[in-house]
Order: C-alpha cells, then structure tokens, then sequence
C-alpha cells in the first residue's frame, strides 16, 4: 500500500506547523510523510544522505525560514534532484516572494489560508507536475513579473520618460517640466500617464518613490 502513496517531506521551521500538516496528511490514505526538516538547508542534507529512492515525491517548503528559505532551498534541491516536486506553502503573497519561489522552480505557491481539500489538490497536482494556484497568487505572479520587467535593466521607459520621471523625483511640476524640456504641457501629461501605466503606480508620489528606490535620483 505504501508504494502507491505520495510520499512528502514537510519543511518548516515551527514545529507545530509540521505536526498538524503531518496529522492532516497521514489521514488520508493517498499521502505518506517520510521526513520533517526545520529549515532548507537541513532538508538539503536529509536529500543527501538518502538514495534516490528513499527521496519524497513532494517537498512541502514553508518560504520563510532561518538558515536558508524556502526559495533558496527550492532552487539548491532542484538543481541535484530536479525530479523533485516543491509546493510552497507560506502566509506570505508579496508579488516578489511568489515570483522568486517560482523562478526558483517550485510547482505551486499556495496560502496557509487554503482550505484543507485545496492544499490537497495542490499536492496532487504537484505529483503529476500540474501547478496549482489560486486566483490571488496568480494576479501576484503576474503583478511581480511585469514589475520585473519595468525594474529590468532598461527600466521598460523611454529616454524622455525617464527625463521626466527623475523630474517628477525632484518635485517639479507639468509646467516646470515642459519649460525645462521644452515640451508642451499636454506632451509631459502623456509621459506622466505612460509612467503611471508601465509602473503600475498611482500617483505623482508614488513614481517619485519609485525613482528614488531605483537608485536614480542622487541629489
């Protein structure tokens, strides 16, 4: 019967946490949990010190933990053993975290919010490498990878949206810009507009935000 299960290794750093998910787990009869590890890199030993054979099918990952997190636990394990299937399963949804967890590779991202039917879904749809996500982690994915894109080397802007933006940082206003840029008013509107869109930002503060984060404003 054994030989038939899904075999998991649970690896978070709260105990409790790992007791519960291992008594949810052990009752149903499709899932064995085979090892328990407090953090990433002791996962990684456990890995190293079994056979093939003895390996879990998934390797449930907390994402926050001491010594080494989820991510780079993710992304060290599948590099030796890219057999291996890794859910996430945190508390955390900032659009960076989950990008990062996926890049890492691991199949799903999935809430400790999730009911007990869908975190059991995701870790069957994990063994037959089917990612699973629901509806808030995937407008996450989403929202951090086109983030990715505006923060990428070229930034995604213009040259003279880029003018205008580092203008913006040093509190200028339209009309101050359009005279120092020798642009119409109008004209700085439509940069102002496009800058908002491509950052996926609201307002003039938060672009001005954002530029200073960027390391583009030195003054």
């Amino acid at each position: 019967m054994n030989d038939t299960r899904i075999k998991v290794m649970i690896v978070d750093d709260h105990d409790m946490v790992r007791m519960g998910l291992k008594t949810y787990l052990m009752l149903d009869p499709s899932f064995e949990v085979i090892a328990e590890a407090g953090d990433g890199s002791l996962a990684l030993k456990m890995l190293k010190e079994q056979s093939r054979d003895e390996h879990p099918d998934i390797l449930l990952m907390d994402l926050m933990m001491p010594v080494m997190n989820g991510a780079e636990a993710t992304r060290e394990i599948l590099a030796l053993y890219p057999e291996l299937k890794i859910v996430i399963l945190t508390s955390f949804l900032e659009d960076d975290l989950v990008v990062e967890a996926i890049e890492a590779g691991a199949v799903s991202y999935v809430l400790k919010t999730v009911s007990a039917e869908e975190l059991i879904y995701a870790l069957q749809g994990a063994y037959r490498g089917m990612p699973v996500m629901t509806g808030d982690v995937a407008q996450a994915l989403t929202r951090g990878i086109r983030q990715r894109t505006v923060q990428g080397e070229d930034s995604g802007l213009t040259e003279r949206e880029r003018e205008v933006l580092l203008l913006i940082a040093e509190g200028k206003n339209n009309k101050d810009i359009g005279e120092e840029l020798h642009i119409s008013i109008k004209t700085v509107k439509t940069h102002v507009s496009n800058l908002l869109m491509k950052c996926e930002l609201e307002d003039r503060t938060q672009l001005a935000i954002y530029a200073h984060r960027q390391g583009w404003v030195t003054r």
